[in-house]
């Protein structure tokens, strides 16, 4: 089984920006359909975005126009930029491989990585 890992995760201050990197342990991710997703203590995780082949891209309403995701088929990973990050963006950030269901369930995915933290300090 495909194991992502996730990195970039920091801390940063409103107004800043970031940019995750999900790839896949011993091997590259491919043209897998990857979803990101986040934490924060005490809440459900919530979706982010998601990719679809090359660049067909979905995302939260919370987060559109702020981030965005794309491939590095150099690196065979994926990338999550994001930029004017506010103190609500602060969260475990996990990406995963679409399976089938909702875009936005997180039921609808597998191969969870361990997370990368972002901390939005005001």
């Amino acid at each position: 089984q495909v194991q992502l890992v996730e990195s970039g995760g920091r801390w940063v201050q409103a107004g800043g920006s970031l940019r995750l990197s999900c790839g896949a342990s011993g091997r590259t991710i491919g043209n897998a359909y990857i979803g990101w997703f986040r934490q924060a203590p005490g809440k459900e995780r919530e979706f982010v975005g998601r990719i679809v082949g090359s660049d067909g891209t979905y995302y939260a309403d919370s987060v559109k126009g702020r981030f965005t995701i794309s491939r590095d088929n150099a690196k065979g990973t994926v990338i999550l930029q994001m930029n004017s990050l506010k103190p609500e963006d602060t969260g475990r950030y996990y990406c995963a491989i679409y399976l089938s269901g909702l875009v936005y369930r997180s039921e609808s995915y597998d191969s969870w990585g361990q997370g990368t933290q972002v901390t939005v300090s005001s």
